[in-house]
């Protein structure tokens, strides 16, 4: 397998394993019924072609063959190393993508990610969506508790590049109170950066698999009446407490910051229910 410029020659599927999959496709399924009339199984089968890349890339990334990251190689070039056809390649690539152990780019390639984060974030993502109120609401109420010590952890851990990050956020931010994309986008490199100076890989995970619903919160919010400014004195607190190496401070401006996010939200929900047409 090929990692930026080295392969990892471990990868491939002998002939007896591709003989012995075309034989079993062939065999007809037949149903078992041993535990219960009611409950109906078709036979085990050997696994397919794509299902044998599939383990064995998932194999090389729970040992850490393969890191988050890392880069897969092109289509054809796995192919070649697998001994079997693109489609096959396309397949695994699918099932993988979908276990969340990859993430494809148009134009850029395949890459391993954090399979936790994926994994968290699409859960997370379905309960948000099922009931949307409760769910910013639940939020909400994750952020308060996880944000403030995270904040504090982050006090005595921070590296001079992330606090950087942290200060370019807010001028960023400073820039684009009125340009939502670019305002949310540095409002979440501030997060994000937090997070990571805590130096925990479990709470980085965690906090980046609530990316999505942090942007699509803070999008709710833009449009809040002076949300903007209330947000960047609550940033700067938290900025100038982690500055100072200030544990306290910083948790408890982050505390702050997090109930006038609470507040904007439940603003924002009454606005969105104002404006719907009764019937």
């Amino acid at each position: 397998m090929c990692v930026g410029s080295v392969w990892y020659s471990g990868w491939t599927i002998g002939p007896y394993e591709k003989s012995q999959a075309k034989r079993e496709a062939a065999v007809t399924n037949e149903t078992v019924d041993s535990l219960s009339p009611k409950l109906v199984y078709r036979a085990v089968k050997t696994s397919r072609l794509y299902e044998q890349i599939v383990q064995q890339v998932e194999e090389s990334i729970l040992k850490g063959r393969l890191k988050p990251g890392d880069q897969l190689p092109a289509e054809r070039d796995l192919a070649q190393r697998f001994g079997v056809s693109r489609t096959a390649v396309r397949e695994a690539m699918k099932a993988l993508r979908e276990k969340g152990l990859l993430e494809a780019y148009t134009g850029r390639g395949t890459f391993v990610t954090n399979g936790t984060s994926q994994t968290m974030r699409q859960s997370l993502d379905l309960i948000i969506k099922i009931n949307q109120q409760e769910g910013s609401l639940h939020l909400a109420e994750l952020r308060r508790i996880l944000e403030p010590e995270i904040a504090a952890l982050a006090v005595p851990r921070i590296e001079e590049q992330l606090l950087s990050t942290m200060r370019e956020a807010v001028s960023a931010m400073d820039r684009n109170l009125h340009d939502r994309e670019a305002y949310i986008e540095a409002d979440l490199d501030f997060h994000l950066a937090l997070a990571e100076a805590a130096d925990n890989p479990l709470i980085l995970a965690l906090i980046d698999s609530i990316v999505g619903l942090l942007r699509e919160q803070r999008s709710r919010i833009f449009d809040v009446d002076g949300g903007q400014g209330r947000g960047q004195f609550h940033h700067k607190r938290i900025l100038a407490a982690i500055e100072r190496r200030d544990a306290d401070g910083a948790r408890e401006a982050m505390r702050a910051h997090l109930e006038q996010v609470r507040e904007d939200s439940s603003a924002s929900l009454r606005a969105s229910a104002r404006s719907k047409p009764t019937s």
